[in-house]
């Protein structure tokens, strides 16, 4: 048979099948993870890839060794037992595969949107003492990889398969991707079962429409009586952040800051767990706001970026990184805040760390604390610090002090956003000039001082309570990566919405009584146009009614039959 002939057999073939049918294996498991790898220790090799499942998928030795290194505790800093922890990696340029957003993913929130270039790992490590193996320990990692930020979820899942594969090997493994394979899509806004080994994982996935605050506490997911036996997740993707920075609380409104202005920031303890939840953590503080710089939950000696990070010829870069090896505590030593994490308690403490230099800290034993000669803008929240204290000292649930504590920080966020957000709106050009005979209007340039002279009359004062040099902090945050992706999309997002009313004016135009008097130059200019326009609906999916397509393809069809046949051939090919 040909080779055309049996395509198109092949795809009559797939016509004829019900729509549930074509989908491919590995289609659904791929909306959610990108692979199950196994780490194992080799000693020769140290640690080595021993499996990665499905056995389709591909990963560069770059990134082979990276998630090797990086599955393991760093500094062999007695991880005896099981460990879970997770990481964040660049991914090796040039995977088409990674790089193209799906559409339900554009309904996430800002902060759960996949980025290009990156991949998460969730790890679940086993150490045992093994006679039987020369080393004398068992030394073993299983880890998903997935491009999608949901740290919940995910290390709840991998907390489920690893120790089903530590008991009866790589069927398990592979039984769990055949039944993550069935999963549904993760759509904005739905409510999803997950069934994985008999169990049934329930999550709401959030969507951009969600109202913030409701995202604070999202735990009122209904239960299906349908369904066995069910774990209902509060979150997809929150982290304890309470639990995450107990020892430094006084420190956390300055901490707030850092992360705003985009800081370098080093986060250094004994464990991978404690260090990838407070970075985490750290990221999540400025939401609804997305953190746009890099982080690192967990990082070591042996990362391809190591040198790239570790540098003293160029100023520390903007990221988040998470370490545990000793040796940090001197290679960063030069960074000019750092935050070292002692062991996670759920008492009390006596007393709370003071601020010190960053130079005072010399080794990775140094007492818990912040790092910094930071001077904060803001005067510090007492009242927010009292408030969590007699939760500590009353043993209020974990749960509950999570709550206040992203509540908290949710409103100081918006206090600091909103007056952004009415700058760009005044920045909008007027309806009345958007005219359909015209390119639509562009949003005027963002203008810093303008926008720091309405401050004084309409800041964050309006909404938050804290005092403080809020214009000498919105001057810091000007000049970060934050600010830079927050306008970026903001302008994406008005651009969408000028290029949505310019359609709607086209659509309402009498666009045959406009070319009457007009030339075949200015015609065919319009007819590009109108091209151009459902083009650009068709490839951005905007919010424009099909009713209105219909109108602008309507226009199309009368205006190109006002033409000579013959340009009317050119303009169709």
């Amino acid at each position: 048979m040909e080779e055309g002939t049996e395509r198109s057999v092949l795809s009559t073939a797939l016509d004829d099948l019900p729509l549930a049918t074509t989908v491919l294996p590995w289609d659904r498991f791929s909306n959610w993870l990108y692979c199950a790898c196994v780490v194992t220790f080799d000693l020769e090799l140290g640690q080595a890839m021993e499996l990665i499942y499905p056995g389709h998928v591909k990963l560069t030795d770059v990134e082979k060794t990276n998630i090797c290194y990086l599955s393991f505790p760093d500094s062999n800093s007695g991880c005896m037992g099981d460990t879970q922890f997770h990481f964040r990696i660049r991914q090796s340029p040039g995977r088409k595969s990674f790089s193209k957003q799906s559409q339900h993913q554009r309904e996430y929130p800002l902060s759960l949107q996949t980025e290009n270039g990156y991949l998460f790992g969730f790890v679940y490590f086993r150490q045992t003492k093994d006679r039987a193996i020369r080393r004398g320990y068992f030394q073993k990692s299983v880890v998903l990889i997935s491009k999608l930020p949901f740290v919940a979820l995910f290390s709840q899942l991998v907390g489920i398969i690893a120790p089903e594969y530590f008991d009866n090997g790589e069927p398990s493994l592979e039984a769990a991707c055949h039944d993550i394979d069935q999963w549904p899509s993760p759509v904005a806004g739905e409510t999803v079962n997950l069934p994985i080994f008999g169990t049934v994982l329930q999550v709401r996935v959030p969507s951009r429409s969600d109202k913030v605050v409701d995202r604070v506490q999202q735990s009122n997911i209904p239960n299906s009586p349908l369904l066995p036996a069910h774990s209902v997740l509060p979150s997809l993707y929150e982290v304890d952040i309470f639990s995450a920075f107990q020892s430094i609380l006084p420190h956390i409104q300055m901490l707030w800051e850092l992360v705003l202005i985009g800081e370098p920031l080093v986060v250094m303890a004994a464990s991978p767990t404690v260090t990838s939840s407070t970075v985490q953590a750290l990221t999540s503080l400025i939401a609804p706001q997305k953190y746009c710089s890099d982080y690192r939950p967990y990082f070591t000696i042996h990362d391809s970026e190591f040198k790239e990070y570790t540098t003293r010829t160029q100023a520390p870069p903007a990221v988040i990184l998470g370490v545990t090896n000793p040796f940090f505590a001197k290679t960063l030593q030069h960074w000019p805040h750092i935050i070292r994490i002692g062991e996670m308690s759920t008492h009390a403490p006596k007393g709370f760390n003071k601020l010190k230099k960053a130079s005072s800290l010399k080794t990775l034993d140094s007492k818990p604390g912040v790092y910094t000669r930071y001077k904060a803008f803001l005067n510090k929240d007492k009242v927010i610090l009292k408030r969590l204290v007699k939760g500590m000292q009353s043993k209020r649930p974990v749960e509950a002090q999570n709550a206040i504590l992203r509540r908290y920080f949710l409103e100081l966020s918006q206090s600091f956003m909103i007056p952004l957000e009415r700058y760009m709106g005044s920045l909008m050009p007027l309806q009345r000039n958007i005219s359909p005979h015209k390119n639509p209007p562009k949003l005027r340039p963002f203008d810093p001082d303008e926008f720091l002279k309405s401050v004084e009359h309409s800041g964050p004062q309006l909404t938050s309570g804290i005092k403080g040099d809020w214009e000498g902090l919105y001057r810091k945050y000007f000049k970060s990566q934050n600010f830079e992706g927050w306008y970026q999309h903001r302008q994406f997002e008005v651009n969408q919405k000028l290029q949505v009313l310019h359609m709607e004016a086209l659509c309402e135009a009498n666009l045959t009584q406009w070319i009457e008097d007009k030339g075949e130059v200015e015609i065919v200019d319009l007819i590009i146009r109108i091209k151009d326009k459902l083009s650009f609906a068709a490839n951005n999916n905007i919010a424009i009614n099909s009713s209105s397509i219909g109108k602008l393809r309507k226009h199309l069809d009368s205006i190109m039959c006002s033409l000579p046949e013959d340009l009317q051939s050119v303009l169709k090919s």
